[in-house]
């Protein structure tokens, strides 16, 4: 019963739902800095919500260089799809304003790395 408590309080708070919500639809793995341009809010609360997302298994994160990425924990259960599919149906008018200004920086790295 742990897990399902650790997700509901994870997704109780309104920067992690944002963070979880960009990430289930921008399909894209996200680093620190490029949320808190994207959310508007401070570094080290962005840290914190994802420690907290982190430690209810619902993302992951991956070194590459110098800079550490998030992504969606892989879904393995019916519990992860139902929490999901209620996440995606979130309407993206809700978030629209940061779904642009993250799929803008996701395409300024992608033309960077080139």
């Amino acid at each position: 019963m742990d897990d399902y408590i650790k997700t509901f309080k994870a997704l109780s708070d309104m920067t992690r739902l944002k963070i979880i919500w960009l990430l289930t639809n921008i399909d894209e793995k996200i680093c620190v800095s490029e949320i808190v341009e994207v959310l508007g809010e401070r570094q080290y609360n962005v840290s914190r919500h994802l420690k907290i997302l982190k430690d209810a298994g619902m993302i992951r994160e991956v070194k590459e260089g110098k800079w550490v990425y998030y992504y969606l924990t892989p879904i393995n259960d019916k519990f992860g799809h139902l929490i999901q599919s209620a996440i995606s149906v979130i309407p993206e008018a809700q978030m629209s304003h940061e779904k642009a200004k993250c799929e803008m920086l996701l395409d300024q790295r992608k033309h960077h790395n080139d």
